[in-house]
């Protein structure tokens, strides 16, 4: 039974995509296999961030028109063939109006009953805000990844997207604080990882320190945790 994570943070920019992306491909790289689902309709980037955006030729949309197989649809990592990506939509696309959370489950249990066997992770990068978009992506999670840099507008979304997906029924509930400064922190100018702990109550999954790679690497398509050496944030 696959572990089904919606990586998720309310706010815009706090890197949800490039930790699904780096995640999975960690994942990947021990071994497990991943299917990771870019479930952000009109503002599709993680193709964009794993460099296969040439190599996209169908989304879930087409699969569920009948238009392709699902097989066709997710697109196979050539650096880590345990590694497969799928997108909900075309970029610039309007969803069909039945399209909803329903579509995702649909997808989860294609996967689970696939003959080549299930993903023993599925991903699911949510869209930012908290519309249709969001309840579409979260309904299929068993389990969240709330991404969060250390800054009270971002606290805030986290927080009130902590409340919805408890509305939800989603228990488990995990952060990674990105964008860490500790010389911010040193001078008192960023709140700590503990402060940010301790204002969320949730449990720590990881610090992820501000690393001006990731720049580069989102413009290459070239996954940080790929490089070598590592860098700082490819490391965490």
């Amino acid at each position: 039974k696959p572990r089904v994570s919606v990586i998720t943070s309310g706010k815009g920019g706090v890197g949800k995509t490039t930790t699904t992306a780096n995640l999975g491909l960690s994942l990947a790289r021990l071994g497990f296999s991943v299917v990771a689902v870019d479930a952000d309709v009109g503002l599709r980037n993680l193709d964009l961030l794993l460099g296969l955006e040439n190599r996209v030729n169908y989304t879930l949309v087409e699969v569920l028109n009948g238009d392709c197989r699902l097989d066709q649809a997710l697109v196979r990592d050539k650096r880590w063939s345990n590694f497969e990506l799928l997108c909900i939509s075309k970029p610039r696309s309007k969803l069909p109006l039945g399209f909803g959370g329903k579509a995702l489950i649909w997808l989860v249990d294609a996967l689970k009953s696939r003959p080549e066997g299930s993903p023993q992770f599925i991903l699911i990068d949510c869209p930012a805000g908290i519309d249709a978009g969001f309840i579409t992506a979260i309904t299929p999670a068993n389990e969240a990844v709330l991404i969060t840099t250390p800054d009270i507008t971002s606290l805030r979304d986290a927080d009130r997207v902590t409340g919805l997906l408890e509305c939800d029924g989603i228990r488990d509930i995990k952060m990674i604080v990105n964008r860490v400064r500790t010389d911010m922190i040193k001078g008192e100018d960023m709140m700590s990882v503990l402060d940010v702990q301790e204002m969320l109550g949730l449990p720590l999954l990881g610090a992820i320190p501000e690393d001006s790679e990731v720049i580069r690497s989102t413009n290459r398509g070239y996954p940080l945790i790929l490089n070598k050496p590592p860098t700082i944030a490819g490391l965490a």
